[in-house]
């Protein structure tokens, strides 16, 4: 249940490969490499509830460092490799992190944040060094490939994307449990997607996001070969597929999109056939994205709903999703609750913002207004990620948008999500944003920026033909009166929009 346990049984059995580069970690090195760490974190005086931070790109040795952290009882926040120097800087300095890892690739942000970040008393970097920063290979080489005495579970603290205002990091009670205590993703992954020892799990996304970090993890505590990419393409993806035999996959449907865009005979190349389960999450998939991977893969798709929080979880089988197509589950962990402004329960089908009652609790790191905010307004402890949507007869959760994101045009509430859905499965769209932009009348209008996949094709006559195909499917005041044509939109490898830094172009200072 840990990679001392497991490399204690295979210890040259493939812990991590790298797709590009076809390196290997295995458990034995995963083992070592992380009980090195682990007494550096000791001699330099720390102990369980204190913090680290490491800023990597998908690093053979990402995951070692994070298990370093994790069996030395620490909280470890891993940031994003595409931060600028004012947010890493705000994200060290607000998670008290007291060692800063990094690497050579990124040094120069890394080096920037040093003048910022004062609690930081050890900074280190891996294949190479830098200015205040030592080297990580000498650093760890002195020191014992065995255990630690103090074993103890410490726990990940995240930061959300920071899509709108400043990121905020998600912050759990540290449980310190012995090292091999199975927690309840292990469980849940265990119980829906049925992974062993034999299983081969592909990571096309950023290590440092709270899915993959948490995924590839839990299937390294049970034994199973990552094939980690360095960054995702949709060709090599379905290559990585056939070449190692990969049993298990975490996808975002901004992925699903891209391979199913792809010529159809590159599409049939790749033997897919050791494939038994797709899981997705990370943002709602349109219908009929989802309806041709089911039918390209099989019925192998599975669904959750979750956050960074923690407070809840939803799942959904194929079976059950095409009887409730859209559905993104029903809960395992939580129980979902669709509210008005004033927190009143709302009934079946009608729209609101998505509580989860008795799941685990959470706060957000030093920021007591943030947190407050996720609570309900009747005080009955209830917590929100921020998402709008609404529960059918059976219990199945749909959603809607963001909040943050929802247009008011003429006095009727916009959810741009329907709209995004829509165009983005055209065939001239490569990616889109739908939102809201200022106007005199109706208070909004609705706006989208749209990725063609040639720019070639951007102009009036796209515009329109764009508009048109939205309004064939949806009712007029749904769709947007305007199209933009960008070469790329603002989108985070791990799927997420940027959307407000679109909207904002848009709106007044200060709006």
């Amino acid at each position: 249940m840990h990679p001392g346990a497991i490399a204690a049984v295979s210890p040259d059995k493939p812990a991590v490969i790298m797709a590009d580069s076809g390196q290997v970690v295995t458990f034995r090195e995963l083992d070592e490499e992380s009980n090195r760490l682990a007494h550096l974190f000791r001699a330099a005086g720390l102990r369980p509830g204190d913090h680290i931070a490491f800023m990597l790109e998908n690093h053979p040795l990402f995951l070692a460092v994070a298990w370093a952290a994790h069996r030395s009882g620490l909280y470890y926040t891993a940031i994003s490799s595409r931060l600028k120097t004012d947010e890493l800087a705000y994200i060290v300095d607000n998670c008290e992190a007291r060692v800063f890892v990094s690497s050579a690739k990124l040094a120069e942000v890394a080096t920037s944040i040093t003048g910022a970040t004062p609690k930081v008393e050890l900074r280190l970097m891996l294949d190479g060094v830098a200015p205040g920063f030592g080297s990580y290979e000498e650093a760890v080489a002195s020191h014992p490939a065995t255990p630690i005495e103090d074993e103890c579970q410490g726990m990940d603290m995240l930061y959300s994307s920071g899509t709108t205002g400043r990121p905020k990091g998600v912050k759990p009670t540290l449980s310190q449990a012995p090292l091999d205590t199975p927690g309840p993703l292990l469980q849940l992954i265990q119980f829906l997607f049925a992974p062993s020892a034999d299983s081969v799990y592909l990571s096309p996304a950023p290590l440092y996001h709270a899915a993959p970090l948490r995924y590839c993890m839990t299937f390294q505590r049970l034994g199973a070969t990552l094939v980690v990419m360095e960054r995702f393409d949709p060709e090599q993806a379905l290559a990585l597929i056939e070449k190692y035999g990969v049993t298990h996959s975490q996808w975002v449907p901004t992925m699903f999109i891209k391979m199913l865009k792809l010529p159809e005979p590159v599409r049939v190349r790749y033997d897919l056939s050791s494939l038994a389960c797709a899981i997705h999450a990370a943002a709602p998939c349109p219908v009929p994205v989802k309806e041709r991977m089911i039918e390209w893969w099989g019925p192998i798709v599975h669904e959750y709903y979750a956050g960074t929080e923690g407070n809840g979880f939803l799942y959904v089988g194929p079976d059950d999703w095409l009887k409730h197509k859209g559905t993104v589950g029903r809960p395992l962990l939580g129980v979902v609750h669709i509210c008005d402004e004033d927190g009143n329960e709302l009934p079946p089908r009608e729209h609101g913002t998505v509580y989860f009652s008795d799941g685990p609790r959470f706060v957000y790191h030093g920021d007591e207004e943030k947190t407050r905010s996720s609570r309900d307004p009747l005080g009955r402890g209830w917590t929100t990620l921020g998402d709008i949507g609404y529960l059918d007869e059976e219990g199945f959760l749909y959603l809607t948008d963001r909040r943050s994101y929802m247009i008011i045009s003429g006095g009727v509430n916009v959810y741009p999500q329907e709209a995004e859905n829509v165009l983005s499965v055209h065939p001239k769209v490569a990616d889109v944003a739908v939102f809201g932009i200022p106007d005199e009348e109706m208070g909004e209008q609705v706006k989208a920026v749209v990725q063609p996949i040639s720019m070639d094709l951007a102009g009036p006559g796209l515009e329109a033909e764009l508009i048109d195909y939205c309004r064939s499917q949806l009712a007029p005041y749904k769709c947007p009166r305007s199209v933009d044509f960008r070469e790329e939109l603002p989108r985070h490898p791990t799927g997420k929009l940027y959307k407000r830094l679109l909207r904002d172009e848009y709106w007044p200072a200060g709006h």
